[in-house]
């Protein structure tokens, strides 16, 4: 018999409650919506800079949104370069394109799913103007590493944190160790808002540029006000905010949540044949937006593919091979469709940025072709866990090459 396993698509793997209605109530008895003159986003910006160790932050509309204030802060011009990883969601890329940017991909180590300090380096170029780590599932990228190449080249870093609440790196958090930190409140992250995104600086000017990005580069306060330059209304409503403040509150415990159930899940099923536990970057937190699992498909029939066939039959939603191809297969980047027939800011780019020949991008044909992304959430109990560990284990032995005797339980 199946089990249902709580969603991050419902109320069931949620922690939306009393505590959100309540906020929302006084924001509906307000008649305030809008964040320009409402307290509750003010407040989401000042408690979530406080909980990060943060000088700086602001809400905005979503996490692509962030992305995007980001890569404005840094003013790119037409045809520079900014360097991403090859796994990742398209509202990571967009925005770069948005801002009159080429997207140039690093591989990615195919154990971390993340981009490298080595893989980095190898794109760098005299056009290259910011940098954009994705800490992918939760586990942070070896940011030493990068921020030594970054500082060593005088490019500004950007770390995506969408699926990174309060994940550690030496101690630090993600977000604010590089230049400028983006976050993401969408429905299936840590907390959400349904849509929502956070930016976060130490930098006073690229605060300033982020704040007015958000805001239509309108300059509220100023003596003469203004619109400076070229933006758009990124604002997040009164409304998201109220739940957002709510949220931000239960942060710590979802976290906590999940490392301890992603830490009950990891020793039941260690030592299956051909199949890897998740690889938690050294002296780092992992904070489990997904679990995910490394499928060797000399052990297991059909790979990652044929073991998520194994745990759908058991009730186990899987993502076998996560995003399925590298960003840069993506038609909008791939045959370069943007505005109009111009291919802009593509018709500007050298060609060796935009070279995606699939020797250059090892780790992460790997990296795809071998991940079993699993459903995560806060909610799981004690018995989902086992559950989950006993579908697995079953669904291996099903699928395996090997003989059963040498399946370590």
């Amino acid at each position: 018999m199946t089990m249902q396993l709580p969603s991050d698509q419902d109320s069931t793997g949620r922690t939306l409650g009393a505590e959100e209605l309540e906020l929302l109530r006084q924001v509906i008895e307000s008649g305030t919506l809008t964040s320009t003159k409402g307290e509750f986003v003010k407040t989401l910006e000042a408690e979530f800079a406080k909980k990060l160790g943060a000088k700086h932050a602001f809400a905005c509309a979503s996490g692509t949104a962030a992305i995007h204030c980001a890569v404005a802060a840094i003013n790119p011009e037409p045809g520079d370069e900014i360097i991403t990883t090859s796994i990742t969601d398209m509202g990571g890329l967009t925005p770069i394109i948005y801002q009159g940017a080429v997207p140039v991909f690093a591989d990615v180590d195919p154990e971390t799913y993340n981009v490298t300090a080595r893989t980095i380096e190898k794109v760098i170029s005299e056009r290259t103007k910011a940098i954009i780590v994705t800490h992918l599932f939760g586990n942070p990228c070896d940011m030493a590493a990068i921020q030594e190449l970054a500082k060593k080249h005088n490019i500004p870093v950007i770390e995506d944190c969408a699926q990174a609440f309060l994940t550690t790196y030496r101690e630090e958090n993600v977000g604010t160790i590089g230049d400028i930190g983006c976050f993401s409140l969408q429905q299936g992250k840590h907390i959400t808002t349904g849509e929502g995104g956070l930016v976060v600086t130490n930098d006073d000017k690229l605060a300033r540029h982020m704040f007015l990005y958000i805001n239509k580069a309108w300059g509220y306060g100023d003596e003469k006000p203004d619109h400076y330059f070229a933006a758009l209304n990124y604002r997040m409503s009164e409304l998201q905010g109220a739940v957002a403040v709510a949220q931000l509150e239960k942060l710590e415990d979802v976290v906590a949540s999940r490392t301890r159930l992603a830490d009950a899940l990891t020793p039941r099923i260690s030592g299956l044949a051909g199949v890897s536990t998740p690889t938690v970057t050294p002296d780092s937190t992992h904070t489990y937006w997904k679990y995910c699992l490394n499928i060797d498909a000399t052990v297991i029939e059909g790979g990652a593919v044929g073991l998520g066939a194994a745990l759908r039959e058991k009730g186990i939603a899987c993502a076998p091979r996560y995003i399925q191809k590298p960003a840069f297969e993506c038609q909008v980047i791939r045959d370069q469709v943007t505005f109009g027939t111009s291919r802009w800011p593509f018709s500007l780019a050298r060609p060796e940025a935009v070279d995606y020949s699939r020797e250059k991008f090892e780790g992460t044909y790997k990296a795809l072709q071998h991940v079993l992304v699993l459903p995560f959430n806060e909610c799981y109990t004690d018995e989902h866990v086992e559950y989950l560990a006993d579908a697995i284990r079953e669904a291996v032995a099903s699928v395996q090459k090997v003989d059963a005797s040498n399946v370590t339980q």
